[in-house]
């Protein structure tokens, strides 16, 4: 019987880690069998960091008349491509923040030149950047679906998700698009047959509510399109934010606390425990019943509780990233070479292999 969400409340609040890992544990074994544990080869490239969001809980943007601020130039751009390719990389990750001097012209030639030079996945551009380009250019969400598409955009990775609670979201993006937004480009884009990925960031402000009713909108919209290879949740990291460190940001933690002083999120000045982490992974297992793989966060987590991770319900280990930005602006920054992640998990007990964009696996090892 599928798991309601009374029920994935109270595993999250009230089951005992262990006993929800090993629920989890098994029902990675009924989907992955063979104790493969997979992972991809490729780069996270921000070609810009000026945004107009101006997210609470990032550490990454700048405003366009900072000094910081920057647009990759195409020369640089290439190299970085180049030198993935050189390292086994199969697929970039490219986003950046919402730039209000790039139009959707930039973005075309952008992916034509990238396509034109290189044999490599483009999984790009999260859906706030999707609905940004498209308001820009007087286009719908699925015009510009097409048109970027067509220009050589192969995936869409699933930023910007947050919690999808827009009570949340009011405090942590108020400028961000919406939940039913995001939701609306993801369903657009599995239409036209594009594969996406689901993220969750938690550990901020958000109760235990809040990350329920965010895996329930991922499983909902999985039912009727079936179009999402993987959900990654990561905790918040509050280094160098607004919401971290900041005087607002304070309180605002503070005012979680006096809404729900029995949440595990609620500590005013570090982010969620590697234990809230570990809980939350397991009952995305459970939960997300219909989303065949679950994704550890070395990158927020570090290696040993990424480790963990795949007996609490994970099965991939995500990307070597090559390059990684915007978690290290945060002031962490976890480096991980694949042969790494390749030792990593082996000494967890299960086999390597290298995937592609779409978890079709490439090498075992």
């Amino acid at each position: 019987m599928r798991v309601t969400k009374k029920e994935a409340l109270r595993l999250l609040k009230k089951v005992p880690l262990l006993d929800l890992g090993k629920r989890a544990d098994s029902i990675r074994k009924e989907l992955h069998p063979d104790g493969t544990v997979t992972f991809i080869v490729d780069r996270n490239i921000n070609y810009t960091n000026v945004c107009i969001n101006r997210c609470r809980f990032c550490a990454f943007y700048r405003d366009i008349d900072s000094p910081e601020a920057y647009v990759l130039t195409k020369r640089l751009l290439f190299r970085k491509i180049k030198e993935t390719i050189e390292q086994g990389g199969t697929q970039i990750l490219i986003q950046g923040g919402l730039h209000p001097e790039l139009d959707i012209f930039f973005y075309i030639d952008l992916l034509k030149s990238i396509k034109k030079r290189f044999d490599i996945d483009v999984h790009g551009f999260s859906p706030p950047e999707i609905t940004y380009i498209a308001a820009k250019s007087d286009l719908t969400v699925r015009e510009t679906l097409r048109v970027l598409r067509n220009a050589g955009l192969d995936s869409i990775p699933g930023g910007g998700a947050e919690i999808l609670s827009d009570r949340v979201r009011e405090q942590l993006s108020p400028k961000k698009i919406r939940s039913s937004q995001w939701l609306r480009v993801m369903e657009e884009a599995h239409r036209l047959g594009m594969r996406t990925t689901a993220t969750m960031m938690f550990g901020s402000i958000e109760g235990e509510e809040d990350i329920v009713e965010h895996l329930d909108a991922i499983r909902g919209l999985q039912d009727r399109t079936g179009g999402f290879t993987a959900f990654i949740p990561w905790s918040f990291q509050p280094g160098n934010t607004e919401l971290g460190v900041g005087e607002q940001g304070l309180r605002i933690r503070g005012r979680k606390q006096s809404m729900n002083t029995k949440s595990p999120f609620t500590n005013p000045v570090f982010a969620a425990t590697g234990v809230d982490y570990l809980r939350v992974l397991a009952v995305s297992r459970v939960y997300l019943d219909n989303i065949p793989n679950i994704q550890a966060s070395w990158v927020t987590q570090g290696v040993k509780t990424a480790q963990v991770a795949l007996r609490f319900g994970a099965n991939d280990f995500g990307s070597t990233m090559i390059e990684e930005n915007v978690v290290k602006a945060a002031g962490v920054s976890y480096r991980v070479a694949k042969q790494d992640i390749i030792e990593a998990i082996k000494s967890a007990g299960f086999m390597p292999a290298q995937r592609d964009t779409v978890y079709n696996t490439l090498r075992y090892f």
